[in-house]
């Protein structure tokens, strides 16, 4: 069977979440002896191919990240279609969504889906975003649908009326190879951590002002937030009215041997997201010893399991509450490391790769 994964993510994508899960689907896949597997990007800047296994093969040329996307996506464009028709694919997986149909007549068509987070909180993007509009399209076209998570699944099928039998789920595997060294951390008060970026549907706003209203919180504990860009003028300006003295509400960016260091080292790791596809940052936290505290909504619980301390996101006392139960009591931290490491064991990229291999061969059939 052959299989291509096409050129949206790579050509857009140095690092980054999506485009590790189709580096890590494509590479998978393409060290089993009954598949060739192909990522068909005539011009790219993603990195992680830079690292491919010779199974894998890769029909484009690296290129250096620009600012005009489209540039390269235009180029791309004009090439796919013969560069798919010549590779002559079982199966095309498109690596994001499009309104245009690349793939050539008689190859099957999967599209994951990931989250539906442009159609449940559209005011929080730009009115020129189409993101929602090629979702659409692209979903109708597919022939098949990966969701990454159950809850992703249901709003796929509520929100874009896709029948249920047109999907699956398949859970993604960890995201990074991290290596913890502790001792290069000096902080002079155990720390909170948050990752990744803070506005909007992921509600830093809720856990600053939790934290804020915590004296316990406020005076045991500093609130590291890692990525995501610096603070902003807002975030500066709810520090500062909250009373929160400066140095305890930190930003720290860096490799990810710094994020895994500060994951090894954290009091907790926190998460107030309103809304996710999957949920990420919680297993890498649980992969690294650090108990997780995170908000009862969307994906979030199917992740964590009964690995984590849950709280509402949008109760400000809840968050605080939750959070103190777990930096306050050492055998309540001890009970969610020991069971965040046996649930950071569900999820993995070969369980991933099999799981996709089974809707390649068993649930698309026999080629067009």
């Amino acid at each position: 069977m052959r299989i291509a994964y096409d050129h949206q993510i790579f050509d857009s994508q140095k690092y980054g979440g999506v485009s590790r899960y189709f580096y890590e689907l494509a590479k998978g896949i393409s060290q089993k002896r009954q598949y060739q597997a192909a990522v068909i990007a005539p011009v790219y800047v993603n990195r992680y191919l830079a690292h491919r296994p010779h199974s894998l093969r890769v029909i484009g040329v690296p290129m250096p990240p620009i600012r005009r996307v489209g540039a390269y996506r235009a180029i791309n464009s004009l090439f796919m279609r013969c560069l798919l028709a010549r590779f002559d694919p079982d199966v095309v997986h498109e690596t994001y969504y499009s309104t245009r149909r690349l793939a050539p007549r008689k190859s099957r068509i999967v599209l994951t889906i990931f989250d539906m987070i442009h159609e449940k909180f559209s005011q929080e993007f730009p009115p020129p975003d189409q993101t929602s509009h090629a979702k659409a399209v692209a979903a109708a076209r597919a022939d098949h649908i990966i969701c990454i998570s159950r809850n992703t699944q249901r709003d796929v099928i509520d929100i874009l009326g896709v029948p249920q039998e047109k999907t699956s789920v398949v859970y993604l595997g960890g995201s990074l190879n991290m290596r913890a060294d502790r001792m290069t951390l000096r902080l002079e008060k155990p720390f909170l951590l948050y990752v990744g970026h803070r506005g909007g549907y992921k509600n830093f706003a809720r856990l600053l002002r939790a934290y804020a209203r915590s004296p316990l919180l406020r005076r045991e504990c500093l609130l590291i937030c890692f990525g995501g860009g610096e603070f902003t003028h807002e975030e500066l300006r709810l520090i500062s009215e909250h009373n929160v003295q400066t140095e305890n509400v930190r930003h720290m960016s860096g490799s990810d041997d710094l994020l895994a260091t500060l994951y090894a080292s954290a009091a907790a790791f926190v998460y107030p997201s309103l809304h996710e596809g999957f949920g990420m940052p919680p297993l890498e936290a649980m992969s690294m010893g650090c108990p997780v505290v995170c908000s009862n909504t969307s994906s979030l619980p199917e992740v964590v399991g009964g690995a984590a301390e849950l709280f509402n996101p949008l109760e400000e006392d809840d968050i605080a509450a939750a959070i103190e139960r777990v930096v306050t009591s050492e055998e309540r931290r001890q009970t969610l490391i020991a069971s965040g490491r046996d649930r950071r064991g569900t999820f993995s990229w070969q369980r991933c790769v099999e799981e996709t291999m089974a809707i390649y061969e068993n649930r698309l059939g026999e080629r067009r």
